[in-house]
């Protein structure tokens, strides 16, 4: 069976939060954000759907994979040239959602997202990917590889360059096959884990197609 990527609609946010809910369960940050197991399988969805809804969503690049099913195995969430910082508006209407996600832990989160935002290269104007993952029911089926794609592929068409932070070492790798290379690394305080930041310089463009 296939694998389609197509963009998210406001209808797809609960099944985009299940899959990079279950996606990043046992990702170094959020396990430090959420130590408790229980917590952060409630809290995670809660995270995501807010993120989603109130940002990712309304600069267009965020993206569903599909098998052919038409059963969501993967997500990515890209902000726009421009567009990766969020607004006044969008964090007030936010934090209601991040109270509920991260209860007493909303303090932690509040770290972590100052400390990779401060990281984030202002210049020049970059495509940033937020968020990219794959279900365990998804995973080596190629659904992150056609999300990638996707939207590098518009990079390279528009000649823009892209950012992402990877919060596992062993990810380096993969995201090195995609033409990014680490430019540094982003310390989490108080113990926290590590994050690389990896920048891409887009591709030319083949002429034969």
């Amino acid at each position: 069976m296939g694998v389609s990527v197509r963009a998210a609609t406001g209808s797809d946010i609960p099944e985009l939060a299940r899959v990079l809910a279950d996606a990043f369960f046992d990702d170094p940050v959020m396990v430090w954000m959420w130590p408790d197991p229980e917590r952060r399988r409630r809290g995670l969805p809660r995270l995501f759907a807010v993120e989603i809804r109130h940002h990712h969503l309304a600069g267009g690049g965020a993206e569903l994979a599909e098998d052919g099913d038409g059963v969501v195995r993967g997500a990515a969430m890209w902000d726009p040239p421009g567009g990766w910082k969020q607004s006044t508006l969008s964090s007030l209407l936010s934090l209601p959602g991040l109270v509920r996600a991260f209860g007493s832990r909303l303090g932690v989160g509040a770290a972590v997202s100052g400390t990779v935002e401060d990281a984030h290269p202002v210049d020049p104007v970059h495509w940033y990917l937020a968020t990219i993952g794959t279900s365990n029911a998804g995973r080596g089926g190629g659904y992150g590889k056609a999300l990638l794609r996707s939207r590098l592929d518009r990079c390279d068409a528009e000649g823009l360059p892209a950012y992402l932070e990877s919060s596992k070492e062993d990810n380096i790798s993969y995201y090195q096959r995609f033409g990014f290379d680490v430019t540094g690394e982003i310390r989490i305080p108080d113990g926290g884990p590590t994050l690389w930041a990896m920048w891409r310089e887009p591709r030319p463009r083949d002429p034969l197609g």
